[in-house]
């Protein structure tokens, strides 16, 4: 086996970026080239919340990922699938069946991309000394973030450049996906040279079926565990119809409730500015917890993850199309969500302390994801019922239950403190 922390500054800056390109294509790029391609946000908000569900199911394969096989192995042959799938979306756009096909490409993404996760976790925890695994977390999270800027902003810009260039939104987007497969190749073609092989097959640990069991039913076992899933799930039910009906306000006709901006402006607004606040605000979020503990911050997270909301509110109601008001909109809503997430965090990592603390932290991420994913299916259907302006109200609305729960969950005043755990 060869020695840990080999070649980390090269391998853990390309396996994160190429970790966060392909999750930033199917749950975020999709919805806008769906809105720009003349699908009904009903239809957005139900197919594409669908696409989650891998994410929320990855706790039920991920054994079978440490069983079988290297990490190098699984995550090189997920990169490469995941290339040939976003190919699929752009070669299948132009037909009359674009949507179905399309579709069932980001699906096998989507499984690919939360598999990808999986492995490439895994890779990390088992390719860097505990050490080095401390020290390069600062930098996989950044390099996640520079994906993000990637995908939902300078991938973004391009489809509007090319809707304008083609005159021609179909072809712009089939050109787009087309040119996100390469840059996907090209970055699996990156990690196969530059992440060394640290694993064999042969080295490889089995372990029995009833033990994965077990990681189950201890999980459901932890006290208070029913007020604590109730408030993961609740937690982002806001924001989570929110994030799929955003890009679609903005996008959308005055005629119909929308602001009407380009293609290229969303991608802008977002994929800069909104990346860049949503990543201080999160660091900001888990300086502040280090420093006094998580009870002190819950409350002020929680209303900072969705008053902001409110502003889309403002802008539906009064259908100001005025830039200043839009930006400062996203920059309240994209820090609000960095700075609220942070507590979300440090709460999942809580609820997973004990033996299985990793599965543990797998299922409640799956719980994380499944809050996501089943108001952000509904969310289409409720803004065509009550217009953007009661959508976003709604929206708002949304954050009582949390705010019912914070009283009723339990874990130490102190958590999250440096002097506390390692862990955050």
């Amino acid at each position: 086996m060869i020695q840990k922390d080999k070649w980390a500054w090269a391998w853990v800056p390309v396996l994160y970026f190429t970790q966060g390109i392909p999750y930033i294509l199917v749950v975020t790029v999709s919805v806008i080239m769906y809105k720009k391609l003349g699908i009904s946000n009903s239809d957005i908000g139900l197919y594409t919340s669908w696409l989650y569900l891998p994410w929320v199911l990855k706790p039920l394969w991920s054994p079978f990922v440490d069983l079988n096989g290297t990490k190098r192995k699984w995550f090189l042959s997920m990169q490469l699938i995941i290339s040939l799938a976003i190919l699929g979306v752009g070669l299948t756009v132009p037909t009359s069946i674009f949507f179905t096909t399309s579709l069932a490409c980001f699906w096998m993404a989507a499984f690919a991309s939360a598999t990808n996760d999986i492995a490439s976790d895994g890779y990390y925890m088992l390719g860097l000394t505990e050490k080095k695994q401390a020290f390069f977390v600062g930098m996989r999270s950044t390099f996640y973030r520079l994906a993000m800027i990637t995908g939902q902003g300078l991938i973004v810009i391009l489809a509007g450049f090319l809707e304008n260039y083609y005159g021609d939104n179909t072809k712009a987007w089939s050109v787009t996906m087309i040119a996100a497969a390469i840059l996907m190749l090209a970055l699996t073609i990156a990690n196969f040279f530059v992440t060394p092989k640290y694993e064999t097959s042969e080295a490889i640990v089995q372990v029995k079926p009833e033990g994965f069991m077990d990681v189950f039913i201890s999980f459901f076992k932890k006290p208070n565990i029913g007020i604590a899933l109730a408030f993961i799930l609740s937690y982002r039910l806001g924001e989570s119809q929110l994030v799929k009906m955003a890009a679609p306000f903005l996008l959308d006709k005055t005629s119909a409730g929308g602001l009407e901006y380009s293609t290229e402006a969303v991608g802008t607004i977002y994929g800069t500015v909104g990346v860049i606040m949503l990543s201080l605000g999160g660091i900001l979020g888990g300086i502040l917890i280090s420093k006094d503990g998580l009870k002190k911050w819950m409350l002020p997270m929680v209303l900072a993850l969705n008053v902001p909301n409110a502003m889309y509110a403002f802008l539906a109601l009064t259908k100001t199309t005025s830039i200043v008001a839009v930006v400062a909109t996203v920059v309240l809503e994209q820090f609000g969500y960095g700075f609220g997430f942070a507590a979300f965090l440090i709460f999942l990592i809580y609820i997973a302390e004990g033996i299985s603390k990793t599965s543990h932290y797998a299922i409640a991420t799956g719980f994380m994801a499944l809050g996501m994913m089943l108001p952000g299916m509904a969310s289409g259907y409720i803004q065509e019922w009550l217009g953007y302006g009661g959508f976003f109200v709604w929206v708002v609305i949304a954050a009582l239950p949390a705010l019912f729960l914070l009283k009723y969950i339990k874990y130490p005043a102190d958590y999250g403190k440096k002097t506390n755990t390692e862990d955050v």
